[in-house]
């Protein structure tokens, strides 16, 4: 299989690029780029993304662990009286359980998300990186394309989108 990297000089060339090549039915394998463009996933056809389905999951999950390490803590194992309130009882309780359970959801939250993130988009410690050209990484940008057939007629048209310059694998490896 080979790739094809079109690499462009800025953003409104890159989406006008990206909506002719859509349009004539060539699937776009990546896009690097040095800061996020806006309308470029909706250029692209990204799904939605469920990160905040997990988010609310990993905030639910530590919400029920903090009622149940308190509920534990302190009427089970070591009840005390505090601010008057009974220790006999979680909802008795509840008004000062209320920001340790706050912070427990945002803490799984954030942390599982997060380890979510990296696992996700493999980018975990030791992951090598992917990126093709390190000037994505400043100011150019770039659509990595699979071929397999019309190789030529792929080229083509990718000069028809006004870009600045054309790799293949075999150029990067050189």
């Amino acid at each position: 299989m080979n790739k094809i990297y079109a690499i462009y000089d800025d953003e409104e060339i890159l989406l006008e690029g990206i909506k002719k090549l859509r349009s004539n039915k060539i699937k776009i394998k990546e896009v690097y780029t040095p800061f996020p463009v806006h309308g470029l996933d909706k250029v692209l056809g990204l799904k939605f993304s469920r990160l905040g389905i997990c988010a609310f999951i990993y905030g639910v999950f530590g919400l029920c662990f903090a009622m149940a390490m308190m509920g534990y803590m302190m009427i089970i194992d070591w009840p005390q009286i505090i601010g008057g309130k009974p220790n006999f009882s979680f909802m008795d309780n509840i008004p000062t359980f209320i920001p340790v359970m706050f912070e427990l959801t945002v803490l799984f939250s954030a942390h599982l998300l997060v380890l979510t993130y990296f696992f996700r988009s493999k980018i975990f410690p030791g992951a090598k990186a992917k990126n093709p050209d390190p000037r994505t990484t400043d100011d150019k940008f770039l659509v990595e394309l699979h071929v397999d057939d019309n190789y030529s007629d792929l080229i083509n048209l990718i000069k028809e989108t006004n870009v600045s310059e054309i790799k293949t694998n075999d150029e990067k490896d050189n």
